[in-house]
């Protein structure tokens, strides 16, 4: 499996929680997931599944790649990561590669890669989540990267980890009938199986030491990009019986981060944390959430069906603000304009009394792990050219 990452957790999170629900469902499997932040020593690690970590990227403002932490050229990064992917699969010899939204990879890292496992016979399952970004972004994204072209020679299957209720990508961003043919709907990840893959030892709650009370929680992804709501929720006069804790997220700049402790060292009932092993334990706890609008974020929250407000990211991608805008049409969710975002607009949604979300699983599925050995399965019986059997 292979996580490219870049920006924040959402893609290394997400496919780690798919490689420990295919090792629970086949013990005899063994999983190399290939990601790029240091941060995925970290986590909770099934047995049969370890981690090659690469040098990681970061993007910048102006959407160019940079090395997060290595002193070199991003010529010289890049070239490093791809033979290491390159002598990894080599190693490996897997059966079948999971990639993550990218065909090519990061910087088509995966060239190299994908004509070496294509040699072998590998199957290659290329995860979307449910959106990219609007259609007209993502066919000329892959227009200019050849994307298209590498999809139909390398690609076996396509999973959607969405359901089309919500939105349909394979309509929306005008698949070809052919790679139409090799698209599966995964349906949405539950994300309440964390919990069964959650170190007890690291329970982020227990350590907070919060006086009684209801919880806010303000969660931000990787918090490369979350400064402004952050720095927002901090400065909300929290409702008496409320407690406030804000997930930074590692990648959040470190004066924001400043700032932010403090704010909560003159505010007794609020906390930050930096990071977190499994959020999904302190989103169980939660009362309300107010989030940004990634996919595991937004998973999380219908998951355990928490009252959320959502303010998501709209630059470079908007993606965010579709997904948000699409689960607030069906009733799931509130959402907040980034133009709009002030404390108190934080704070009045606190304040209102919300009734008891819809439930998401009545509307939207949600049985995307429980699918996925079969997919798998699926994969192993394909054709060539994605042909199913």
């Amino acid at each position: 499996m292979y996580s490219p990452g870049v920006v924040g957790l959402g893609h290394l999170r997400r496919q780690l929680l798919i490689a420990q629900t295919l090792v629970k469902s086949s013990p005899d499997l063994a999983i190399l997931l290939i990601a790029e932040t240091r941060q995925a020593g970290a986590f909770s690690i099934a047995p049969g599944l370890d981690c090659l970590i690469l040098p990681a990227l970061r993007k910048n403002g102006d959407g160019r790649f940079a090395p997060r932490y290595l002193g070199v050229s991003i010529k010289d990064l890049m070239a490093l990561r791809a033979r290491t992917i390159h002598a990894a699969l080599e190693a490996f010899a897997p059966e079948v590669f999971i990639g993550d939204k990218l065909p090519r990879g990061a910087l088509c890292e995966l060239d190299s890669a994908l004509n070496f496992l294509r040699d072998r016979g590998t199957r290659y399952v290329l995860g979307l989540r449910d959106i990219l970004d609007e259609p007209d972004a993502v066919t000329r994204d892959w227009d200019r990267t050849g994307d298209v072209q590498i999809m139909r020679d390398f690609v076996d299957a396509i999973w959607v980890y969405g359901d089309p209720a919500v939105y349909d990508p394979v309509r929306e961003y005008r698949l070809r009938a052919d790679l139409a043919a090799r698209a599966r709907y995964v349906g949405y990840l539950n994300q309440r199986r964390r919990l069964e893959f959650a170190d007890a030892a690291h329970d982020p709650f227990a350590a907070l030491q919060l006086p009684p009370g209801r919880l806010a929680l303000c969660l931000l992804g990787g918090g490369q990009d979350g400064a402004l709501l952050a720095e927002a929720f901090a400065a909300v006069p929290l409702p008496a019986d409320t407690n406030g804790v804000i997930v930074t997220g590692p990648f959040m700049d470190e004066a924001v981060k400043h700032r932010l402790r403090r704010v909560a060292a003159g505010a007794p009932r609020l906390r930050i944390l930096e990071f977190v092993h499994e959020p999904a334990v302190l989103v169980e706890r939660a009362d309300r959430i107010v989030a940004m609008a990634g996919y595991n974020t937004m998973c999380e929250i219908l998951s355990f069906e928490k009252p959320a407000l959502l303010v998501p990211r709209v630059h470079p991608r908007r993606e965010q603000w579709m997904r948000a805008q699409r689960l607030q049409a069906m009733g799931l969710v509130d959402v907040l304009q980034p133009d709009q975002l002030t404390p108190a607009a934080i704070g009045r949604w606190l304040d209102r009394d919300l009734p008891r979300p819809r439930p998401a699983r009545e509307v939207i599925d949600f049985r995307g792990l429980d699918r996925l050995p079969r997919l798998l399965h699926e994969v192993m019986a394909v054709g060539a050219h994605g042909q199913f059997a």
